[in-house]
């Protein structure tokens, strides 16, 4: 995933071009996001906004979370009620979520094939998709190779 910094430089350009206004908050919504690994929920967002905005009250996250979606620089996780930062928010196209289920990091995959196999299946049912999520929950490498090196060998544990 980019550093944030890229991808508030990114946000910025492509604001820029939308013509739509980057204010300060969603600009600093936007960066405590891309600085979790995992997903943030929206009450853990507000406690740290808090912390340098005393102002910051649930409608103010939520006006930025819903801008910050709209314009695909943040995606909703849905099974955990919380938000990620989008590595490439120019991909116009759907997109798919690995949620490490130990570690909580989150990786987008962009497999436009089968975003193109729904699509298309769905209007053969006469159905218009609206929004959709596809999020997939597993282990990362890391934690895999982590929990491997905590479990006691078979040779160790016959002695």
């Amino acid at each position: 995933m980019p550093h944030s910094r890229q991808l508030l430089e990114r946000a910025e350009q492509q604001c820029q071009a939308r013509g739509v206004r980057f204010t300060p908050i969603r600009r600093r919504v936007l960066a405590l996001i891309a600085d979790s690994p995992g997903g943030l929920k929206a009450y853990d967002l507000l406690d740290r906004l808090a912390l340098e905005h005393a102002a910051a009250r649930p409608p103010t996250v939520y006006r930025a979370l819903d801008f910050l979606i709209e314009q695909g620089l943040v995606h909703r996780i849905e099974s955990l009620n919380a938000y990620v930062a989008c590595p490439c928010p120019e991909h116009a196209h759907g997109f798919q979520l690995l949620i490490c289920r130990h570690c909580g990091r989150v990786e987008e995959l962009h497999l436009d094939d089968l975003d193109a196999q729904l699509a298309g299946r769905a209007r053969e049912l006469g159905f218009r998709v609206e929004r959709q999520t596809i999020e997939l929950l597993g282990s990362c490498d890391d934690c895999r190779h982590a929990r491997a090196e905590e479990a006691p060998t078979l040779e160790a544990s016959q002695g």
